[in-house]
Order: structure tokens, then sequence, then C-alpha cells
């Protein structure tokens, strides 16, 4: 037996794992990284996060990957070259952090890596009758397992899709292993760069089980803020939005859209959402007079809006269903008010630290558990292709050398 897959058998054999867990988002912000120790697997899985950190991005990485972020047509050479650049750039930053936190690499089972999303293309959106559904990350998993000495586990959503799944959300599967409860209904709602919600029913109905993009959560408010703020990534506190006043016939603009229309489970991402659909919306509704507070003010209240109807639809059949948030959004006031306003017949409104995860750290975490179920888990039960759940085991396996 090679040496490497010795020691995969013999990581998969112990009762517990350290795993890092990593997460690049469409906010473009930086880098979660999750230090967990996981300890049994499936439905059996308790999950410690040791460590965890969010490296925040400089410009430079910033700058090199919006060239290709998200973009129907750009530099295929730059995107080339950025697959190994990302993902040695990913391990360094684990090496740093391995370093602050005083940690051995060798004591360390694997590294889970999301990797860095530059395009989603569901078949439902890009419309090529010849193409089923695609998604691309960059970020080589090998660049990594090398700068780092680890064996890394990434590239996961590319069994979603070869299951004839939409490649995400992949969310459902960590939090049907993780979250699942027997004394209520959940909805895990994240509120990154695209907005998603997975459905737990206490029955434990797995048919009923689902997860499903829901429409932007921060992707334009961040793109705008950025565009016309000079020095600001995003609206701190909501200070932008609550100094605007949102106007009604931008927000019809910005609502006309079929994606709203189609039923859950969907996905879609900033190839959609972004400052050119703004744009649109705008001419459409004859607004390009407005203040920029208003515009942000009026975005926070679509964001609110979309996913409000999506948890409504949700817990039509669910009373007393408690909504568990996570995600840059939380941080949002503003639209956490305007949730709880919008959504009055969900029991309460609170965030996954109150199931032991930090509600930034909830990605990173999620991708720690696949990577556990890559190694130690069995045949996975969750499984329902007519909710766009594929039971399949997800991810690449990189060894160090």
């Amino acid at each position: 037996m090679h040496p490497h897959i010795a020691a995969l058998y013999n990581s998969a054999q112990k009762p517990s794992r350290l795993i890092i867990g990593l997460m690049s988002g469409t906010s473009l912000d930086g880098l979660d990284v999750a230090l967990c120790k996981v300890t049994g697997a499936g439905l059996n899985t308790q999950i410690d996060v040791l460590k965890f950190k969010t490296i925040e991005y400089n410009d430079d990485y910033k700058t090199k990957i919006k060239q290709v972020f998200a973009k129907r047509e750009c530099d295929l050479e730059l995107v080339t070259l950025l697959h190994p650049w990302v993902g040695k750039y990913h391990g360094a930053l684990v090496n740093q952090c391995l370093i602050e936190w005083n940690i051995n690499a060798a004591n360390i089972d694997v590294i889970a890596s999301h990797g860095q999303t530059i395009y989603h293309c569901p078949q439902s959106q890009h419309n090529h009758k010849d193409f089923r559904n695609g998604t691309l990350q960059i970020g080589d998993s090998d660049q990594i397992a090398v700068t780092t000495g680890i064996t890394t586990i990434g590239d996961f959503r590319q069994k979603h899709i070869a299951a004839e799944g939409e490649g995400a959300p992949l969310a459902v599967y960590g939090d049907y292993l993780y979250f699942s409860s027997e004394v209520e209904s959940r909805i895990l709602l994240n509120m990154g760069g695209i907005a998603n919600l997975t459905f737990l029913p206490k029955s434990g109905d797995v048919s009923a089980v689902f997860s499903s993009d829901i429409g932007p959560g921060n992707t334009i408010m961040d793109a705008y803020v950025q565009r016309y703020f000079s020095g600001m990534h995003y609206d701190s506190d909501a200070a932008l939005a609550k100094a605007g006043t949102y106007n009604k016939l931008l927000l019809e603009a910005l609502c006309n859209n079929e994606f709203f229309k189609l039923d859950m489970p969907k996905t879609t991402g900033p190839e959609v959402f972004n400052l050119a659909y703004l744009e649109a919306a705008q001419t459409c509704s004859n607004t390009h007079n407005l203040k920029h507070e208003d515009v942000i003010a009026t975005l926070n209240v679509f964001t609110a809006y979309v996913i409000s109807q999506a948890i409504n639809e949700c817990v039509k059949n669910a009373p007393n269903c408690v909504v568990y948030a996570s995600g840059g959004g939380i941080h949002n006031p503003l639209l956490m008010e305007q949730l709880l306003a919008l959504c009055p017949d969900v029991k309460a409104f609170k965030n996954t630290q109150a199931l032991g995860v930090d509600p930034d750290a909830k990605e990173a975490v999620l991708f720690a558990i696949l990577a556990n179920e890559c190694l130690a888990g069995e045949q996975l039960h969750l499984n329902n292709k007519a909710q766009g759940i594929a039971g399949v085991t997800m991810g690449k396996v990189s060894f160090a050398d």
C-alpha cells in the first residue's frame, strides 16, 4: 500500500480528525480558515471549531480575481495562470495560520478547500441546449498540498455536477448532517454574496429537505459601495442604507426577473446579479437620478424581500420554524431588522452561534464536514434528486508529495 493511501486509511479509522476547512466566497473579502476537530461521521458527526480566522485579501488578489470573476469573456491565459497561483497563495495563508496558532502541520489530517469560484453556470442560466450544468473554481489543491505539506481535498462541486446537480448549493449536506433537529424545524440561512438556505424539517423526512439559492445577498450592495465610495468595501453597519430612502419603482424593476419565479431548489450567482443588473433596472425604472444612499437603501430592501419570500414559502407547512443565519449579511442590522418584519410566521431569528458554530466560520466548517465524509463517511443516505440532492461522495484528493 502506498504510504499516502495508508495515511488516509489511518485518518479514516481515527475516532476524530483535525481538518482545516477553507472558504473563499463571491464577496472576495478574504479566506476563511477553520481548524475543526471532527468526530464521527454521517448523522453522528460532531464538530469542535478549535481555531478560526478570516484573512483579508490584499488589493493585488482582488484585482487579479476581478479580471476573470463572473465574466463571460476574459483572458484565458490569466485564468490558466491564476489556478495554481490562487492555490499556492491559499496554502501560504494556511501556513501563516498554523504558525500563529503554534500548530504542527503534521498533526492535521487534511485540508478541505472550496477554491475560488470564478463562474457558475447552471443550465437554467446559460440556455445552451448542447450543455448541461457547469461551475468553475480555481485554486489548485495540488498547490495547497505541496505548499503546506498536508493532504488536501478539494474541487467538491464537480461530483455534484457529474451526478446531474447544479454544483450548488452544497450547504445542504453539512447542514443535514450537523444541524438537523428532532425538536424543531430549522432554516439555515447563509447571506454571503449570494443568499441561500437549507430547510430541515423536524420530521427528519429526507424527501422534504432541500437547499436553494435565493438571490443576491451582499453582492450588488458591496459592488456599488466599492464603485462609488472610495476606500469602502461594504456598507458598514448599514450606515449608508439608513441614510437613504428606498425607491419603489427601482425595487419593482429589481424584482422583475425570471429567476424569482423558478421553484426552489435553484442556483444563481454574480453572473446574473451584478452592477449591470442594477443598471438595467435603473434604466427600466428611470431612476438614474437617485442619490447613492437611496440606491443602497433600495438594494438593502431588495435583498430582504427576496430572502423573506423564500423563507415564507418554507414556513407555510412548518409552524414554529427557527431561522439560523450566517454569513456577512448578519452584520447588516438594517437587513436583519427588515427580515424580522417581513417574516412574521418565523418563530425566531438566531445565528448559528446558538448551535455552536461561529456564523462567520460556518461555510468553512461545512467543507470540513464534506472532507470528513470523503474520508470516513459511509454511503450518504441524503439522496433526493427531485430536490437536486445527489447521494454522492464529493472531493478530489491531492497528496503533498
